[in-house]
């Protein structure tokens, strides 16, 4: 398993070893011993999935608020996202800055996404799964989220599509308008 930094303070790019054959491949997606290898003491509690069946499908900006706060480790298994991660850590040098990634189904990379920081993506192709582990139960009562296109934040999101959103992503707030409580 290789761990890569970003631009962004604990924000990885986690690319497992992939052993292939004339039978297919094998892979380890999670190793609770190689994370503590990289001191990255999670204790992953619950595994999300998510299916897409149109692209531009775009779910985020996402986040929970402590105590109930989730880091993520997400991967796409069918299809292709491009993923995102946003740090809303008040007083952190990289406030308000994103990181965006391809993950795919063949790429097979995932990224960690810690406590403190947004997290969204938008479908490249038909029929998408994505799936995560995270740290903590959903709590609905800490559920928090900006919007997609916040111009403060800037994200360029690779495709020239009107997204699909929900109902709650089209009416989520800017970031400068968010209370949060996460600290840097």
């Amino acid at each position: 398993m290789n761990f890569t930094k970003t631009n962004l303070e604990g924000v990885l790019v986690v690319e497992p070893a992939v052993f292939g054959d004339h039978r297919g491949w094998f892979m380890e997606t999670y190793s609770e011993a190689k994370f503590q290898e990289q001191n990255l003491g999670y204790k992953f509690v619950q595994d999300n999935q998510s299916y897409s069946a149109v692209k531009g499908t775009l779910r985020g900006l996402h986040y929970q608020l402590n105590p109930k706060a989730q880091t993520k480790l997400v991967r796409c298994t069918r299809g292709s996202i491009y993923d995102v991660a946003v740090d809303i850590r008040q007083g952190s040098p990289s406030y308000g800055k994103w990181f965006g990634i391809e993950l795919t189904a063949e790429n097979k990379k995932q990224l960690l996404i810690p406590k403190g920081f947004a997290h969204g993506f938008i479908t490249l192709t038909e029929d998408v799964e994505v799936q995560y582990k995270c740290d903590e139960l959903y709590a609905p009562e800490c559920d928090g989220g900006i919007l997609w296109n916040d111009p403060d934040i800037g994200i360029e999101w690779p495709i020239n599509v009107t997204p699909v959103l929900s109902a709650k992503d089209e009416k989520a707030p800017l970031l400068k308008d968010v209370t949060h409580n996460f600290l840097y």
